[in-house]
């Protein structure tokens, strides 16, 4: 009767599985603070797309821990970028799985920043010829869905004019519109090799406190031609979640991130909480509160007790 009248229903088409694609071959570096994820070469990365189509998840979001850094972030926006051969294998490989990209640059830069930096501060106007342009590579690659995560004003706009002009009007954006400043980034750091080497993101990402400001930046990123939109972190801002479903009638999308992830798991490391009931609970949770579609560590684990 509980499952007959249940309001929130989940199904793995509902998650999106991130995962960390690296150079070499046969690598699968565990990540210490994230338990159960690794930074996997690309014939690894295959293998991995390899369970998510067969658990029927939504999809696949990759980052890219490149080859070399530099000031100008120069190989996220190469047409041989690893997140750019990584895309042509998996699509090669498994041509129906969804396959959305990170957009930004703070992998790939020797400072850990999303932009160009000037004196201690990004430069927006440049740090968006950056992304257009990478965008448009991992359209080339075969990317379904771009997602610019860098939080640079005017990115979407500068991303849709590119991939338009380029011919790729059907590649879909999905904006990263309320991505705050969060404390809950620190283990996908660790992953994504990407933490700054000064200072901090504060002076781009959004301030916790602001919620207004949050449903302005998604009315903006709207506005400049986005597809969808994203919450990020999830369980912090399921208010803002829920503001955004009744205001913004597009696909809405929720990162559960590392932090969230990770305090998880170490709980269920002591002991302290059942891992299955808990997973299932902060998902139904943010399904809950308006998201479509949820970007989650937990998508493998949560797609096998649902199948």
């Amino acid at each position: 009767m509980r499952r007959l009248v249940r309001e929130t229903q989940l199904e793995p088409a509902d998650f999106i599985l991130p995962l960390f694609v690296c150079p070499g071959e046969g690598i699968r570096k565990p990540i210490s603070s994230m338990p159960g994820n690794f930074q996997l070469s690309i014939d690894e990365l295959v293998k991995e797309c390899e369970g998510a189509h067969a658990l029927g998840i939504g999809g696949i979001i990759l980052f890219g821990i490149p080859d070399h850094k530099d000031e100008m972030a120069s190989e996220n926006y190469d047409d041989n970028g690893i997140v750019q051969r990584a895309i042509r294998a998996v699509k090669r490989a498994y041509p129906n799985l969804l396959v959305m990209t990170d957009v930004c640059n703070c992998e790939y830069t020797s400072h850990g920043h999303c932009g160009y930096v000037v004196g201690n501060d990004v430069d927006n106007d440049v740090t968006l010829d950056w992304l257009a342009k990478c965008a448009v590579t991992h359209a080339r690659a075969g990317a379904d869905i771009v997602a610019p995560s860098d939080m640079m004003d005017g990115r979407v706009g500068a991303i849709r004019t590119a991939l338009d002009a380029n011919g790729f009007q059907k590649i879909a954006i999905c904006a990263y519109s309320a991505k705050f400043a969060s404390g809950f980034y620190g283990p996908f750091r660790e992953a994504a090799e990407s933490t700054p080497t000064f200072g901090d993101r504060r002076t781009y990402q959004m301030d916790p406190a602001n919620g207004r400001e949050a449903m302005h930046e998604m009315q903006l990123d709207l506005e400049e031609g986005a597809d969808m939109l994203m919450v990020k972190p999830a369980m912090p801002y399921l208010d803002l979640l829920r503001q955004a479903r009744d205001r913004f009638d597009v696909p809405l999308s929720a990162y559960q991130v590392s932090g969230e992830y990770s305090m998880i798991m170490a709980a269920v490391e002591k002991g302290w909480l059942d891992y299955d009931r808990i997973m299932m609970e902060t998902l139904t949770s943010i399904r809950r509160a308006g998201a479509d579609f949820i970007l989650t560590y937990f998508a493998r684990d949560a797609a096998k007790l649902l199948g």
